[in-house]
This record gives C-alpha cells, sequence and structure tokens, in this order.
C-alpha cells in the first residue's frame, strides 16, 4: 500500500473521530436547533471521510456526491418503519440510521459536505501543483 494511502486513511480515522467528538459535544452542551442542524452536518461530513477511507484516490466532487446522497438515502429511509424498529432496539443503529424523517437535515447534509470537497479540492490541487514539473524558462 502507498504511503501516501496510508496517510490518508489515517486522516480519514482521525478526522472521523473529531467531527463524532465534535457532535457529541455539542448534543452534551446545547440544546435546540443547534444541536438538531449539526448533527446533521457533522454525520455528513463523517460520512464524506469514510467515502475517502474506502477509495483514498476519488476525487472531491464524487466523494461528496456518494456523502450527500448516502445520507438523503438513510434520511428519506425514515419514512419507513425499519429504521424506527432497528433504533428502538440497539443504541448503534439509532446513531447509524436516527429513528423519524426530518426534512430539515436534507438541506444540512450538503452544509457539512460541501467545505470538505472544497478543502479536499484545494489540497488536491496543491498536491497537483507541487508535484508537477516547472515548465523552462525559454529567453
Amino acid at each position: 500500500m502507498l504511503l501516501a494511502v496510508r496517510w490518508t486513511r489515517l486522516l480519514m480515522v482521525v478526522s472521523a473521530a473529531g467531527f463524532t467528538c465534535a457532535a457529541y459535544a455539542i448534543r452534551a452542551t446545547m440544546d435546540g436547533p443547534i444541536e438538531q442542524y449539526s448533527g446533521a452536518a457533522l454525520s455528513a461530513a463523517i460520512v464524506y471521510t469514510i467515502v475517502i477511507f474506502i477509495w483514498p484516490p476519488i476525487s472531491p466532487l464524487p466523494a461528496g456526491s456518494a456523502a450527500i446522497t448516502y445520507c438523503w438515502f438513510i434520511e428519506f429511509a425514515q419514512l419507513t418503519p425499519i429504521p424506527s424498529a432497528l433504533s428502538q432496539r440497539s443504541w448503534l443503529a439509532r446513531q447509524l440510521l436516527g429513528a423519524q424523517f426530518d426534512l430539515i437535515d436534507v438541506a444540512w447534509y450538503p452544509v457539512g459536505v460541501i467545505p470538505l470537497v472544497a478543502a479536499h479540492w484545494f489540497l488536491r490541487a496543491r498536491a497537483r501543483s507541487r508535484t508537477e514539473p516547472t515548465p523552462a524558462l525559454t529567453p
């Protein structure tokens, strides 16, 4: 495995842990809309890190699209009784699937992903510019 892939995966694990800690810290210290909306945005950010962990060479836009699509799929699945039933039986299922549909969450998932897509794009462009040879100056 390439060293860059290992570092990328390590960074994604650390990022996901940081987003998780931030989400639980906000949940523990705040109440109301900030808790709810930040939870949706941070969970989408965690999904983005999982996408990058699984496939490190993926481009930012497909990674962001995959993360948002997955979050929307899970949210709309909450319109069925399955996630709610699983969430009643398991704390982990409740964390992963939620319990009830909330249309506002659908709007907040991109809020958690778009800044990561922008940062990913910037870092990729910066890394690419460092590895590309500079053209020779012609007189």
